[in-house]
């Protein structure tokens, strides 16, 4: 058997078979790579090579970006950011069929804008929103479906973890890469939007209250405005206006300037108070603990897969039943919606970017557009059952069980599977905002 093989016999069978009894996703990751490393180069040689590794993948000054966009993300979930941004987006839905689900989505969008994560948006908008809608007569069961098919765009739309998790593999640029996601993200929350239209266009009594009064609109929007100009500050520090300013910050940095503007805006909203500082730090760092030696292990993989040469093989493999683009993406889509099952979205990125980044750019795909395309995989993932987070989460804040979530879901994935095959063969929807920004050149 040739050491491709072997290794790739020992990383399947050896992490499947330790989630399956319940162990960890990030030691179901390195424990069978350091076995693999361990066959390959003999036992101090396999030792000491994992070690070193593991602390390569954690030895970034990127990396400090995830850690404090999680706590940015934490303060704001507590800060009363999240009712700021419901009510700005009630107000723009207006009278629109299905008024508060349309709502929904956009206080999703809005929220995963500036906290990044799809889970928070689903428990903190969901939390919100789900007694108004049960007051207002929707069928929580579609409530529930309309938070967690809509939670995941903030995956897509910046700042993202996952997106600075594509970045630190691929070696992509991380302003790019963010600005590569407004697009995608604000489709995924309009094919939610129009999904909810057509439903709630036959049902008269999930109409809005109409348009607020000149007056409500500009409290709600005065309201929620300091909570949004959070993503310009970011974004625009991170790359910078063309033409009047350059950068005036790495993501790392910028995600330290969130926490500071988080932290005085729940401190003069005064939700937050000195004591509940401690709370907050434990559980980002609860969430933050568990990505970044996720990250580590996931080194061991990814050099394990390169020194037996995995990839190349794919590669060859790959190429020898096409020669077509569209082909590979297809396949590779495939792929993606079905490992994303079992895997969270950081663990799916960690192991499958170093595989099918160099196929990718043997067909000439850019590694922006691949990183959209397999972000936006990972968030058709964490709400595909029957492992999925952010359906769990959804359901347990609409009151709901699981299975009468999965059906009134459906309509929506399948959607936005449609969507991802858009996003997929129009190069155009991720490239064309950093390409206009300066960030991307000759793509």
């Amino acid at each position: 058997m040739s050491d491709a093989a072997l290794v790739g016999l020992i990383l399947v069978v050896g992490m499947f078979g330790l989630m399956a009894i319940g162990v960890s996703v990030s030691v179901s990751i390195g424990l069978p790579s350091a076995i693999c490393l361990v066959i390959l180069m003999g036992p101090e040689s396999g030792i000491f090579t994992s070690a070193q590794k593991i602390y390569n993948g954690i030895d970034s000054f990127a990396l400090l970006a995830i850690p404090l966009f999680v706590l940015a993300g934490a303060i704001m979930n507590q800060g009363g950011i999240a009712a700021r941004l419901i009510n700005l987006a009630k107000a723009i839905t207006g009278p629109a069929p299905g008024a508060l689900a349309q709502t929904n989505v956009l206080a999703n969008m809005l929220f995963g804008a500036i906290s990044g994560s799809a889970l928070a948006g689903a428990s903190a908008v969901g939390a919100i929103m789900a007694p108004e809608e049960e007051k207002d007569g929707y069928d929580m069961g579609w409530a529930a479906a309309v938070n967690v098919a809509s939670a995941p765009s903030g995956m897509l739309i910046p700042p993202s973890n996952t997106t600075i998790v594509y970045a630190l593999v691929s070696q992509a640029s991380v302003g790019a890469l963010f600005l590569a996601g407004y697009i995608p993200g604000i489709l995924w929350g309009l094919t939610c939007m129009v999904i909810i239209y057509f439903y709630a266009r036959k049902r008269p009594g999930l109409k809005g209250e109409g348009w607020p009064k000149p007056v409500e609109f500009l409290k709600s929007l005065w309201g929620a405005l300091p909570s949004v100009s959070l993503i310009l500050i970011v974004i625009f520090g991170i790359v910078g206006i063309p033409g009047l300013t350059k950068a005036f910050f790495t993501p790392t940095e910028g995600a330290a300037v969130a926490v500071v503007y988080a932290l005085f805006l729940s401190f003069v909203y005064r939700t937050i108070s000195i004591r509940d500082i401690p709370k907050i730090l434990l559980s980002a760092t609860r969430t933050s603990s568990v990505v970044i030696f996720l990250i580590a292990l996931s080194q061991i993989m990814s050099y394990a897969m390169t020194f037996a040469g995995i990839p190349e093989l794919i590669g060859e493999w790959m190429t020898s039943i096409t020669d077509s683009s569209v082909v590979f993406l297809l396949i590779m889509a495939i792929v993606l919606l079905v490992v994303g099952i079992p895997l969270d979205a950081t663990p799916a990125v960690l192991v499958f970017t170093p595989i099918f980044l160099p196929i990718a750019q043997g067909y000439g795909i850019h590694p922006v557009h691949l990183g959209m395309m397999m972000i936006f995989n990972m968030c058709l993932a964490v709400i595909s059952p029957p492992s999925a987070p952010v359906l769990f989460v959804g359901a347990r804040v609409a009151g709901k069980k699981v299975e009468d979530v999965i059906k009134p879901l459906m309509p929506f994935f399948l959607a936005l599977i449609g969507m991802l095959l858009v996003v997929q063969y129009v190069p155009a929807l991720s490239l064309a905002i950093p390409k206009a920004m300066g960030l991307i050149v000759g793509a």
